[in-house]
């Protein structure tokens, strides 16, 4: 088991690894051989645009489908269909960009894939429970309290 640990701890240092984390605008416009202004060789048109965007980016998103994840469990009359349906397309499109974009960028495409599962999750619940009978079966089971609960 060591081993493995030691294996992935080496992976995690590599400098390959280090520059896929940090890597920035201007090694992907090398790789893709876009132009670039010459000075700060950064793409024409974008002028403030962050470095190290294939990585964080899609990590600090990750807090949309895991906010999704967490509310699954959570009482159905709280659910916004206006914000899921919303969230439902938002992630459907960029999906597609994180996709369609040179070079592909897998991460942020998983992020999405993931809260698009969620936010479909969401809207089956939010239109069971507002559409299809399920709030008045909650309210005919509520009656019933079980003998656990009264201690």
């Amino acid at each position: 088991m060591s081993s493995w640990a030691a294996q992935l701890g080496q992976k995690i240092a590599s400098p390959e690894f280090r520059q896929y984390l940090m890597r920035s605008t201007e090694m992907t416009n090398r790789q893709t051989n876009r132009q670039t202004d010459g000075q700060t060789n950064r793409p024409r048109g974008l002028p403030g645009r962050p470095p190290y965007l294939h990585f964080w980016g899609p990590v600090a998103n990750w807090g949309l489908p895991l906010a999704a994840i967490a509310d699954i469990k959570k009482d159905p009359e709280m659910i916004s269909g206006n914000m899921t349906g919303a969230l439902t397309v938002y992630s459907l499109l960029f999906m597609r960009f994180a996709w369609m974009v040179q070079p592909r960028n897998y991460l942020l495409f998983a992020c999405h894939a993931t809260n698009e599962t969620a936010q479909l999750i969401q809207g089956y619940r939010f239109i069971n429970y507002h559409h299809f009978g399920g709030k008045s079966s909650i309210a005919q089971d509520g009656l019933k309290v079980p003998l656990e609960a009264k201690a």
